[in-house]
């Protein structure tokens, strides 16, 4: 037992938890402030969540790493199944009803840590040339990006399809990939752009609308007030009025940011975004020093991960980007998205 304990504190990464630890606790402390009830069950999931690292960290992962195909097709067939037995709610069809259980599963959700393990598995076999991927091999990774971005954008979930392609790419880019490659991407992407927005939904292109008009819509607007309310240093818990009478709308998931700064100001609002910006270097410094190609995906993956998630919430936030449905990472109420992190963290520590 002693020399397991040894081997673990060896290969732990105590700097990853030690940035987390204070995500997690402020996240619980704000969500119970704006709901209890949510703020009750946030603590619920973040102890489901730290349970799961727990096992996977205590798994011996690289023995099972050839279950990684089996983990990412199993996810592509749910993804499939949505459109045949997916469940609908508000227009959008995302979710399997599970019978007798009335428990219903995001298959896109699940697909998230498969999909990147996936892209981790396929580089480790075939690792780049030191001038990077040529477009053969560029365009068989593509493969495995692509297809679920199209059958999750099919849902319609365009937020989560986005961040999925960002996140694939930018993981190529990481490890590798010849720049004129970049350049033919980045011109064929300017060049469908009028061919993207007719396949847009009315309500996606009135999100964009919204986002280039004069007026901001209703979501953005009390965000935007609840930000400028904030000040320097925020407010007590009772004048902060936005949130607690409820004028901000979903305070305590997609603009819990806003809530952060009408409590703690400018002064909370930096720390938050340093407290990202550190975990964020960390794990890109990881990413870049490791000779092993699973450590790299995972770690530049989470990297990435936190990055898009965290940028893309909080320009909507602060009106500088269109509203997508993309939370506030390990921090935005909600028990998927926290887990799949946790997921991911838990496996780049059993691999370290």
């Amino acid at each position: 037992m002693l020399n397991i304990d040894r081997r673990i504190l060896a290969h732990f990464d105590f700097i990853t938890v030690i940035l987390l630890i204070p995500l997690i606790f402020t996240s619980g402390w704000l969500i119970y402030e704006i709901h209890p009830t949510l703020g009750q069950k946030q603590m619920v999931y973040a102890s489901v969540g730290v349970g799961v690292f727990i096992t996977l960290f205590l798994l011996p992962v690289r023995r099972l790493l050839w279950m990684i195909p089996i983990m990412y097709w199993g996810s592509i067939l749910l993804l499939i199944a949505v459109e045949f037995v997916g469940h609908s709610r508000l227009g959008a069809k995302r979710w399997i009803e599970i019978p007798f259980i009335h428990f219903t599963l995001q298959p896109s959700e699940l697909l998230k840590p498969a999909f990147v393990l996936m892209l981790a598995y396929l580089i480790s076999r075939n690792p780049p040339p030191r001038d990077g991927y040529g477009l053969k091999d560029f365009m068989k990774l593509s493969f495995f990006i692509i297809f679920p971005f199209l059958l999750i954008a099919k849902e319609p979930d365009l937020g989560t399809a986005t961040v999925l392609a960002l996140l694939g790419y930018g993981i190529l880019f990481i490890v590798g990939v010849k720049w004129k490659i970049w350049l033919g991407l980045a011109v064929a992407f300017v060049i469908s752009l009028p061919l993207i927005y007719t396949q847009l939904h009315d309500y996606q292109k009135q999100r964009l609308y919204d986002f280039v008009g004069e007026k901001p819509s209703y979501q953005v607007e009390q965000s935007i007030i609840a930000v400028g309310s904030g000040g320097f240093f925020g407010k007590e818990k009772e004048d902060a009025t936005q949130a607690q009478m409820k004028f901000l709308p979903i305070a305590s998931s997609d603009f819990i940011f806003a809530y952060v700064v009408e409590r703690f100001g400018f002064f909370g609002a930096f720390l938050l975004i340093a407290l990202y910006g550190a975990l964020i270097t960390h794990l890109m410094i990881i990413a870049f020093w490791t000779e092993d190609y699973y450590i790299k995906v995972v770690a530049g993956g989470l990297s990435l991960l936190f990055f898009i998630y965290m940028s893309i919430n909080i320009a909507m936030t602060i009106g500088v980007a269109p509203v997508v449905g993309v939370p506030l990472p390990m921090f935005s109420y909600g028990g998927s998205s926290f887990v799949n992190f946790m997921v991911l963290l838990a496996i780049m520590e059993n691999l370290v």
